[in-house]
């Protein structure tokens, strides 16, 4: 799949990010618990995941495959996206579907950029450029505007 194919669908997984981010949090509100709509928003997403699985999976890992997987990876991803998840839960109505997605999507930037350039968490390194610092300056530039009121 070329480049510019992979942008428009890393475009199009931002917008279902932010999308449930503002349909979960206004069930958080109702809820009246943000830990609660984690939850559910985790329960539906596993039920979807197994649905996909079944109609696009040609096969699974081996249980040798699967035991040489490091015990830490089956349990500090899914602490992450609670975390992060119901921390976006939480925000939004208090903040804004704007002003959290920005003030968020600046925290991914600026620790995806600092964690390519080490190497974290076993990707890719990517070095920090004059560019990448140009554009996270503009970023928080923008965002800076999204949010002055």
């Amino acid at each position: 799949m070329n480049a510019y194919m992979l942008s428009i669908i890393a475009f199009f997984g931002g917008v279902f990010l932010a999308a449930q981010g503002g349909l979960n949090a206004y069930l958080g509100v109702l809820l009246k618990s943000p830990l609660l709509a984690s939850i559910v928003a985790f329960v539906s997403s596993l039920v979807f995941a197994f649905i996909f699985i079944a109609f696009t999976t040609k096969s699974v890992p081996s249980l040798v495959e699967i035991k040489e997987i490091p015990i830490y990876l089956w349990f500090t991803g899914g602490l992450c996206s609670v975390i992060g998840v119901s921390l976006y839960y939480y925000t939004i109505p208090k903040l804004g579907i704007a002003t959290m997605i920005s003030l968020g999507l600046s925290g991914q930037l600026i620790f995806s950029i600092i964690a390519g350039q080490f190497g974290w968490l076993n990707l890719p390194t990517e070095p920090i450029t004059i560019k990448k610092i140009a554009g996270v300056i503009t970023m928080l530039i923008g965002i800076l505007l999204i949010n002055l009121k």
